[in-house]
């Protein structure tokens, strides 16, 4: 019996990255126009300097898009999650007091949301996470998208008092 839950998610919507590749253009014209060709990009164009610097801005967005992580493990000795680059957190299961899978809606967007009634949530998409409550009072939501999965690792390991999604 394989008693580990393994789940590795990354920003992976089609109009987010429509979003991302369509601000990518924006500097590319900007730098063939302003850099390569000697003209001007728009009615008051930044100075080429700033052109480069606003370009780098938005190239190293997208990197970190495209490099941004939600890895999560579930085993006999805790909960591990990393959201690459971001944050990276390991609770064994004495300072957890609660866990329940949860429906947790929508929470202003993904990614990292902080204050939100689970405490940090932190996703890439969908609705469906594991609530932790742990002893000294703090929470934290780790989205998911292998509930099925989450479900029956929370069922084999998991210490007493804690939850599972109900449908």
């Amino acid at each position: 019996m394989n008693n580990k839950f393994r789940e590795e998610q990354k920003f992976t919507q089609w109009w987010l990255w429509l979003i991302l590749v369509g601000i990518g253009i924006l500097p590319i014209f900007g730098i063939f126009k302003q850099l390569i060709i000697g003209g001007k990009f728009g009615d008051k164009p930044m100075s080429d300097f700033g052109l480069i610097l606003f370009s780098l801005f938005i190239f190293a967005l997208i990197a970190m898009f495209w490099f941004m992580r939600l890895k999560t493990e579930i085993d006999q000795k805790g909960i591990r999650v990393n959201f690459f680059p971001f944050t990276k957190k390991q609770v064994s299961w004495k300072e957890i007091r609660n866990t329940e899978i949860v429906n947790y809606g929508f929470v202003g967007g993904w990614g990292i949301r902080l204050g939100t009634k689970y405490g940090t949530v932190y996703n890439t998409k969908g609705k469906i996470g594991l609530a932790i409550e742990l002893n000294n009072g703090k929470k934290f939501l780790i989205g998911t998208q292998k509930e099925t999965e989450l479900n029956r690792i929370m069922n084999e390991i998991k210490p007493a008092g804690n939850k599972v999604l109900k449908k």
